[in-house]
């Protein structure tokens, strides 16, 4: 039986605080925390086209070159600056709550925390973040399903099929404009249903025609809210039945 040995980058054995030595040259009293701090500032200000190692690098007061210490390409810099984002996760489970109720509750929060900086979808996904505070959302979901019959891969799958629901809305109502780029949720305008009542024939398009008529005539709460919510509903009343059929077995 052969074990894998892991070479932990630099940026992670900082992150875990495997290893606090920093090599010679940087600025005394920085550390990948600052880092990942005046990322995520610059990211919320500007976006993340504006973040790069020599903007991070003069918010600190470091030159590029002295960064490189820390971190070895902006692709590190992206995932220091996404565990910053993400933050520890603070999900408290009441001694009644079910697993469906748990999970509900780790997307929604998940969800909020998108929304809080909206860029982190946009951060190209080379691999799975494995940084503390990422995983400890990871845990957070893993154990919303404690009690199920559900097995290891199970409950992993059921979490990425959430988190990848969350990260497609979050991200389709930055694109439609549903959440604007300080992350506030914007209410339903009616823009939309009233387009394709002016321009779609009733012959053509009688099934979207009248969709539009009726959601037009709706509440108008927003798109953000109502497609969260019924995303979710409908992906939990799936994994209610793959959880039954699991305990039926």
């Amino acid at each position: 039986m052969t074990s894998d040995v892991v070479t932990m980058p630099r940026y992670l054995e900082l992150l875990w605080e495997r290893d606090t030595k920093v090599r010679r040259g940087p600025k005394p009293g920085v550390g990948i925390r600052d880092i990942g701090a005046a990322g995520v500032a610059i990211a919320d200000r500007s976006g993340l086209d504006a973040v790069s190692m020599k903007a991070v690098g003069a918010a600190l007061g470091m030159t590029t070159m002295s960064l490189y210490r820390y971190v070895d390409s902006k692709d590190e810099l992206w995932m220091v600056m996404l565990d910053e984002a993400y933050g520890p996760v603070e999900l408290h489970w009441a001694p009644g709550d079910g697993w469906r109720a748990r999970a509900d509750r780790w997307a929604r929060a998940l969800a909020a925390s998108l929304v809080r900086h909206p860029w982190v979808v946009s951060v190209p996904m080379r691999q799975a973040p494995v940084t503390p505070h990422v995983l400890s959302w990871t845990e957070a979901g893993v154990r919303a399903f404690d009690g199920t019959a559900l097995p290891a891969q199970e409950k992993m799958s059921s979490l990425l099929v959430l988190d990848g629901f969350v990260r497609n809305h979050v991200r389709q109502s930055l694109q439609l404009g549903a959440i604007a780029s300080d992350g506030t949720a914007s209410p339903d305008d009616g823009v939309y249903e009233a387009t394709i009542e002016a321009v779609v024939d009733e012959t053509r398009y009688p099934a979207l025609l009248a969709a539009a008529r009726e959601m037009r005539d709706g509440d108008g709460s927003g798109f953000y809210d109502d497609e969260l919510d019924f995303g979710l509903g409908v992906l939990l009343d799936g994994l209610t039945a793959r959880v039954d059929a699991r305990r039926s077995r």
